[in-house]
This record gives C-alpha cells, structure tokens and sequence, in this order.
C-alpha cells in the first residue's frame, strides 16, 4: 500500500469506529481529523496548540524535539485538542494500522474530556473553542508587536511565559480585584451599650475612624500571573492583555497535565477495546495496530527502574484494565468522571498492581531483579510529586512594599526542595522589567541554604 493510500485510507474507518465507540458507551463531541507533516505535528506538540503567541522559547523546545525525532527517541503519532468540537492532528507518515489505532485512541481522549469535572470546569472558564481562541489570542499579539514593536512584546512575553505555571487553579479564571479596605468592625448593640449610651444622650458622638486601606495582598498570593496583570505598577492595557491571554491557556492545559496518566490509559483501553470489537478492520490490519498499540502501551525497561521513570500509557492502561475487571465498566466512568491523577493513583494503584507492573525501585544485574523499595505510600507520592502546584515551584506574592517592591517567598517546604538559583534570577529579571520595580524572592538552595534573591 502507498503512503498516499495509507494517510487517506484510514478516513473510511472514522464513521464506523465513531459509531462503535457511541454503541460502546462513549459520549464525546466531534472530532475534526487532519493528517498534517510530521513537521507541523513537531510544531503543534511543542507550541501546544495549532495557532499561537510567538515566542523563541517554542522554537528552542522544536529543536530540542526534532533531535529526539532524528535521534528515533520519539513519534508523535496524534496530537488531540479538546473542545467543541475537538481538533485531532494524525502525522502523514502514520501508517493505515497507526491511523486507525489513533483514531480509536482519539475517540477515548474525546470521551474523557467532555465527562471529566475537571476538564469541563476548565473549559466552561476558557473556551469550548480552544484552537480558535488560541487564534485569536495570537492575532491580539501579532496587533501588539506592529503598535509596539517586537522588542517590548517581546519583554512582556519572556515574564508572562516565564509563569505560566504559576497559577491558582482554584480560584476563578475571571477573579475580582481585592477589596480596597479592611471590612468595618462590627459593633455589638446589647443592652449594656444602650443603657450606658443613655446616661448622656446629648454627648457628642465619637469621631468616625478612618478605614484602612486592605494590604497587598491580603493573603499569600499563588496566581502571579493574576496578580502581576492586576497589580503591576505601570504596567499597560495592552501588557496586562498579553498576560491574561497566557493565563487563559495555562488554565485551558492544566487538565491535560493534572490527568495526563488516567487520561492516556482510559484512551490506550479504548482503543484495544474498540480495536477488539471492530469486525470491519480486516484481520492484517488489526494485527499491525495491536503491535502498534504494545509498542504504545510498552514499559521503560532499565537495569534501575525509578517510579519516575514509567509510561504513563501503561501504567494508566493497566490501572483501567484492572479497575474495570474488578469493579465493572460503570464504576470505571464514574471514576474517570471524578479523579485527577491524585486521586486516581492513590485511590487505585495498589500494591499488587504495582508489583505486578515492577514500579517499585528496583536493581537489575547479571539477570536478577532485586527489589530496592516496597513502600506503596512513597511510589505514589514518587509518581506525583512532579504534578504539584502544575509542575512548579510553589512560589507566593507575600507583600507589595510602600515603594512599590515585590517582596516573593518560595514555600520550600511543602516543595521538598530548593532551587536553581541562577535561573530563578533570570525568572526575576523578566519580571522585574513589566513590574518595574525592585523584587525580592526568599529561598532555599539545593542544599538547602536560605538565599534571598533581588533583582
């Protein structure tokens, strides 16, 4: 078969596999599918979205992947956008077996976005219409850098892509400033007071205190994002635009990494399940998308396997696998609909599990495996631990200064670790430059040494 007749093939497939995965259960809206180069899906995987903001990191991360790729270190075969309707991306070089394995891998991903709580809040807050939301945020952009020119977006884009992690989300995408004043005190009207308040009725009335103006922030502040776009000194309506743009699609991709291993095993079951019930994909093409989907579904072997180390695809493929054969399809979307990876692993990645699959720590060496670690407790916090806080360190705005400094401080402790000092002041020179102001950021380093870092 040509490659030409292996990228269009698999479209006869879409219909069938569409209506065998609504018959099976699933609900999800449409899915756009395009096949595209295997260059624009480098693109795509690496800005995230089709369509977006121009910024130099984007093209640092694409060569950082294209050497992966010529490496044979990595394949994207789909990229998926959730929404209504959904966006999938196939590379031209899949062939008819890949394609029609991605397609039902797609239809899984379409089924969890729209049922999970946590992607329907999100996208509720952002846009159904993502790919088109992207768009036009990048137009706003593009409208930026020719009233301003490059250079000063430019300067806005390093601060706000530097914290696109650092957001609340917790906490509303359309948050209410705080208020400007500490609330009155109330005042107790009891019998005592009235009695005392008659022995001199024509007293003059005490003079009215003055309110106070509420500190900035009245709390630890964790959306830096929110708060340098409300707060920032001088900064302009068209920066502060810029930043809430960013805001906007870090809020649109934390499901995506809050999920991203219940999510790409519910899809990877899907696709071995529809795969099984699809009696019109003939029996050749059926063997070569099964080896496709081991291959997908395959675990990192290593002669010292850490917990970091799994893939995702098998762990949460076997983790669906097992939960559905001991507790039933039902109780499977009900928890598909309520978890995030959190709760999902440390609800349902069992100790039995987790030895069957080899996730504890483990020694290889002249043939013999020797367990290192059988903690069940520590391998989930191990796989979690790089999901808190949306992969960042949990720095917090503590206070704004009367001259206007930006005073920051890292909870470390809840983080378990210190930081890159070298790069945490490139971080703070970006910022300081739309904050215009000093910042201070209290720390630890590796060792765990307090460091304050002023920029």
């Amino acid at each position: 078969m040509s490659q030409a007749e292996a990228t269009n093939g698999w479209r006869a497939y879409v219909k069938p596999l569409e209506e065998l995965a609504e018959r099976s259960g699933l609900t999800f809206y449409p899915v756009d599918f395009e096949a595209v180069p295997d260059s624009f899906m480098m693109e795509i995987a690496v800005y995230g979205l089709p369509v977006r903001m121009p910024h130099w990191s984007f093209g640092v991360r694409y060569i950082y992947q294209l050497i992966q790729h010529r490496m044979g270190h990595s394949k994207i075969f789909e990229v998926v956008f959730p929404g209504n309707p959904g966006h999938a991306y196939l590379a031209s070089s899949n062939g008819l077996a890949d394609n029609i394995l991605v397609t039902a891998h797609v239809l899984g991903h379409a089924d969890f976005s729209r049922n999970n709580l946590l992607f329907k809040r999100c996208h509720e807050q952002v846009s159904e219409r993502i790919v088109e939301h992207a768009a036009s945020h990048a137009r706003q952009i593009q409208q930026a850098i020719e009233s301003y020119g490059m250079e000063r977006v430019e300067t806005v884009l390093d601060a706000a892509l530097a914290l696109e992690q650092h957001v609340d989300i917790d906490k509303p995408l359309r948050r209410e400033r705080y208020p400007e004043y500490l609330p009155e005190p109330k005042i107790v009207d009891d019998e005592f007071r009235r009695r005392f308040a008659a022995l001199d009725p024509d007293g003059a009335e005490p003079p009215a205190e003055q309110r106070k103006r509420a500190p900035i922030p009245p709390h630890p502040e964790r959306d830096l994002l929110w708060f340098i776009a409300n707060y920032a000194p001088e900064l302009e309506n068209w920066e502060r635009d810029i930043f809430l743009a960013v805001r906007e699609e870090s809020f649109y991709f934390y499901p995506l990494f809050a999920t991203q291993i219940m999510n790409e095993g519910w899809a990877s079951y899907w696709h071995a399940r529809l795969l099984r019930e699809a009696d019109f994909v003939p029996q050749q093409i059926y063997v070569d998308a099964i080896k496709c989907h081991s291959d997908v579904v395959r675990p990192i072997a290593a002669d010292q396997q850490v917990a970091l180390a799994v893939n995702p695809y098998h762990l949460g493929f076997s983790m669906w696998e097992k939960i559905v054969e001991n507790e039933g399809l039902e109780a499977a979307r009900r928890i598909m609909q309520q978890d995030d990876d959190f709760s999902f692993i440390r609800n349902h990645l069992t100790r039995e599990l987790a030895e069957e699959l080899k996730l504890f720590r483990y020694l290889g060496k002249d043939g013999q495996l020797r367990v290192l670690d059988m903690d069940i407790d520590e391998l989930h916090e191990s796989l979690l631990a790089p999901k808190y806080g949306f992969g960042a360190p949990s720095v917090s705005v503590r206070h704004v200064h009367v001259d206007g400094t930006l005073e920051l401080e890292h909870d470390y402790k809840t983080d378990g670790r210190g930081l890159d000092l070298e790069r945490s002041r490139r971080v703070l020179e970006y910022l300081r430059r739309v904050w215009r102001r000093p910042i201070v950021l209290h720390t630890v380093d590796h060792e765990g040494s307090p460091h304050k870092i002023a920029v």
